[in-house]
């Protein structure tokens, strides 16, 4: 009773914890909203099982613990079907539908817009130790580490992601939009996102390319700067740029 109690306000304090804090900020794009509810809905579901284990160990720890003096072996345990029974049952109903939800369902989610055709389409490639650009149809390639990588708000962007054949495995993330896939060298891969709020890297660190595969002595430094903007301020920069 005294176990079962400790646990149920362990649970709520966790719960009530996590829920208030702000950890990522707004994710800045349909796909990271979706992966940002995801996050919290494995968490809050995670939570009474992290406090229900604690809750054993301690309690255990403090009623089984050897008394002063008292050399001699503790009784034998015995198992307890029905608890692990219960156990097992539970725990494989929660696991099988997280399965469903968010996974089957995350992974339909994410690749909603494949068939979609994007409103603008960004080459990747990633080399030792930087990532190159190209704004396909619009005649734009970036090539210098602190070139800054403009997108459009609203609107779906579809990046190409590769890595150079003779380079290593990168990966392409960025945290403001919660995406990230890998840079393979020789493999083609697409990563859709619908753009939902402007920023600038300046203003939120999260807006940036980020390599996330270690990938040798500049990985760190593998990063690009990210501005959302209007769309019509997005086509002036294009224009700028091919000028």
């Amino acid at each position: 009773m005294t176990a079962g109690a400790i646990w149920v306000l362990l649970t709520i304090v966790g719960e009530l914890a996590f829920l208030s804090l702000d950890i990522f900020g707004d994710a800045a794009s349909e796909q990271g909203t979706f992966i940002d509810e995801a996050f919290i809905l494995l968490v809050v579901l995670g939570i009474p099982v992290f406090t229900l284990v604690i809750t054993i160990i301690g309690y255990v720890v403090l009623k089984f613990r050897a008394k002063p003096g008292k050399l001699e072996d503790a009784e034998p345990v015995r198992t307890h079907r029905k608890w692990v029974g219960f156990w097992l049952v539970w725990s494989t109903i929660l696991c099988l539908a997280v399965i469903v939800h968010p996974g089957y369902t995350g992974l339909l989610e994410l690749r909603s817009t494949a068939n979609d055709e994007p409103d603008l389409t960004v080459n990747v490639t990633g080399r030792r130790w930087q990532w190159v650009y190209e704004y396909e149809g619009r005649d734009v390639k970036l090539l210098m580490k602190d070139s800054m990588l403009v997108l459009p708000n609203d609107s779906l962007i579809r990046f190409n992601i590769t890595s150079e054949d003779q380079d290593v495995i990168h990966s392409f993330w960025i945290p403001a939009f919660r995406m990230k896939i890998d840079a393979v060298p020789g493999l083609m891969t697409t990563m859709d996102v619908n753009t939902t709020e402007i920023g600038h890297f300046n203003d939120d660190v999260n807006f940036r390319v980020q390599c996330a595969e270690l990938c040798g002595l500049d990985h760190s430094l593998m990063f690009t700067r990210i501005e959302v903007v209007e769309p019509e301020e997005f086509e002036k920069w294009i224009a700028d740029q091919a000028a």
